[in-house]
């Protein structure tokens, strides 16, 4: 999947990650969290892996998250990279 766009998904509020999408030649992951010294390792994985089963191979990819549960920063993902491909997505693959 090729990001197209620049797209934004979540919110800064508590619990909760704004991720950032947008065009780019090469795959890159940047991460600012409140609770970066504990889970910032965590937090990339999550990244990395909702990345990989979209099949995004290039593209910057922008977290700033807020304390956020790994189901949360998976589905903001989600929800930015559709917006920002442009996706018509087949919900029973994801």
């Amino acid at each position: 999947m090729r990001i197209e766009v620049d797209a934004v998904a979540g919110t800064l509020e508590s619990s909760d990650a704004l991720v950032r999408v947008s065009p780019a030649e090469e795959l890159r992951i940047e991460v600012t969290s409140t609770v970066e010294a504990q889970f910032g390792a965590e937090i990339r994985r999550t990244v990395a892996e909702q990345l990989d089963r979209l099949g995004v191979t290039e593209g910057l990819i922008s977290v700033q998250d807020k304390g956020a549960l790994d189901f949360v920063i998976r589905a903001r993902v989600q929800g930015a990279v559709l917006r920002g491909a442009q996706a018509r997505p087949d919900w029973r693959k994801l």
